[in-house]
């Protein structure tokens, strides 16, 4: 798991200074592509927190994320929207967030990447239930502790019975989102044997639905990415009790008729959807 987690940073750098020195998006899309498949979206998660850091440090130039995400970064969009909040993560005071130039709906996912980096770089606090960083309002708030539940998988080395004492630490109203984080991490990063994945599935006992979710997401972006790999399929098949297509394809169906405006995000009605979705399987399958 030291090994898995020691490579996935080192991707994840190469991707970012990569961006730095590489002018032209094809020819950035290109070194990005010669990263092993598995490991992938990490270069480019690592990637997109470098462009966000020019289009700021170069505002005569700005642009550049956003015609990586229209262009070579489109298939990539869930892990390129997590890499643009480790610039909100380093540069929370100084950095204005272009939501403009993000995906509607997956612009959340940035906040994601900002717990994630809370979480990992500052996990002796987290793990005592800090609470969420005071600019963070509403329901951003809620996508922030996603992406804190991501980090507790490295934190924790995927060992579930660590993993689930870390999250009962925190306040029950907490503790979904973190378990979907969870599901999240399991599924894309991975690192794990099957024992271990079905043991993290029991434990999440009534938050089930939560770890799914997150496990068909993780599903859905290496699916559109084409790096769907044989533990993909074996954790979801593990955690979801279905290959990594089917619960990508969940993810699909569950989009349609999403509502532009709400009381609630469309993200977070997404996430409900799908959710619903599994506990209905989990009715169906025990009658």
């Amino acid at each position: 798991m030291r090994s898995r987690i020691e490579r996935i940073g080192s991707v994840f750098t190469e991707g970012y200074h990569t961006a730095l020195q590489i002018a032209g998006l094809e020819e950035l899309a290109e070194a990005l592509n010669r990263v092993e498949l598995e490991a992938r979206g990490f270069a480019y998660e690592g990637a997109a927190m470098g462009l966000a850091l020019l289009d700021h440090l170069t505002p005569w130039r700005p642009g550049r994320l956003a015609k990586f995400l229209k262009g070579a970064g489109k298939d990539h969009a869930y892990m390129v929207h997590v890499g643009i909040g480790w610039i909100w993560a380093r540069m929370p005071f100084f950095l204005p967030r272009r939501d403009a130039e993000l995906d509607p709906l997956l612009r959340w996912l940035a906040f994601d990447g900002w717990g994630f980096h809370e979480g990992f770089f500052h996990w002796p606090d987290y793990v005592a239930t800090q609470p969420c960083p005071r600019r963070l309002k509403g329901y951003e708030r809620r996508v922030f502790d996603q992406g804190l539940g991501r980090s507790f998988w490295f934190v924790n080395g995927g060992n579930p019975a660590w993993i689930s004492r870390t999250i009962a630490n925190f306040p029950e109203e907490r503790q979904r989102d973190l378990w979907s984080g969870i599901g999240l991490a399991a599924v894309y990063a991975g690192g794990v044997e099957e024992p271990s994945l079905l043991e993290l599935r029991t434990a999440a006992d009534k938050y089930l639905p939560e770890l799914q979710q997150g496990a068909a997401f993780a599903a859905k972006a290496r699916q559109r990415a084409g790096n769907l790999t044989a533990y993909t399929d074996m954790a979801a098949r593990a955690l979801c009790g279905m290959s990594a297509i089917e619960a990508a394809r969940i993810t699909d169906s569950t989009l349609e008729n999403l509502p532009a405006s709400g009381v609630e995000p469309a993200y977070e009605v997404w996430r409900r959807r799908i959710q619903a979705r599994f506990e209905k399987t989990a009715v169906m399958a025990e009658a």
